[in-house]
């Protein structure tokens, strides 16, 4: 198989060494060079990266990647093969081990996050604005009301794929990349996100972890969970203390 999984990256880092693995400097435009394929050559949106995340990776890779099968990774979170090694690196997963999964499937997801007390709306409303889904709401009622009844249900969820991390195969790819860029810049041209702070300017990116489950759902289309692994440890006091005093914020304002 023809496989190219994107490691969206913004520094040097450990890179899987299977060759389907292409690293892409996210947000590239007007910086140094570090190494890998920049994301700001061919057709891009490199620029808008501090608003779009690893999702300029994905856009450049829709206009100038050629494959049978695309995917997006992150530097720091890759799809695992499932086996317990104590070295995460062994973790990740390869094309032999992948070729197997997409035999039965043309779509591969992260298993879901479950938010157990938050809805996928009220989550997002406690960490971010609810105005962000609000009017991406708005937009696929003018653009693709079809999408609607998806996109109900889903914020009444406590569970849903997050981190743009997916592998498609690439007429899928190819029909929800252009689905999912039609909203975000219909989104950003509506949005005033000129008083947002650093973490909430990356909207675009945050949104589209809400549109994913929203095309397939409606679309019918069949896909399979992978595990994924995080290279680096995770403080979970930390997140949850983070967690706490952002619903404490949001139910104080």
């Amino acid at each position: 198989m023809d496989i190219k999984i994107i490691v969206a990256t913004h520094k040097q880092y450990w890179m899987p060494d299977d060759l389907m693995y292409l690293p892409v400097h996210a947000g590239a435009a007007g910086k140094e060079d570090i190494g890998y394929q920049r994301d700001d050559e061919g057709d891009n949106i490199s620029a808008k990266n501090p608003n779009y995340c690893e999702l300029t990776d994905l856009y450049w890779a829709w206009k100038n990647l050629k494959a049978d099968y695309i995917g997006l990774v992150h530097y720091r979170r890759h799809f695992s093969n499932g086996r317990l090694f104590i070295d995460k690196k062994k973790k990740v997963i390869i094309q032999e081990e992948l070729e197997k999964k997409l035999k039965s499937t043309d779509i591969l997801l992260p298993k879901p996050r479950n938010y157990w007390i938050e809805t996928n709306y009220s989550q997002y409303a406690h960490a971010h604005h609810a105005i962000d889904l609000d009017k991406t709401k708005e937009i696929l009622a003018e653009k693709y009301p079809e999408y609607i009844k998806a996109w109900e249900s889903s914020m009444k969820k406590t569970t849903g794929h997050r981190f743009n991390m997916f592998i498609m195969k690439k007429d899928k790819f190819d029909e929800y990349c252009a689905w999912l860029f039609d909203i975000l810049f219909e989104l950003e041209k509506r949005l005033d996100i000129s008083t947002y702070n650093k973490n909430d300017s990356r909207v675009f990116g945050f949104v589209s972890e809400r549109l994913l489950d929203v095309w397939i759902e409606t679309n019918g289309y069949q896909y399979k969970n992978m595990p994924y692994v995080f290279m680096e440890e995770q403080n979970w006091i930390i997140k949850g203390s983070k967690f706490i005093k952002r619903k404490m914020k949001k139910g104080a304002s």
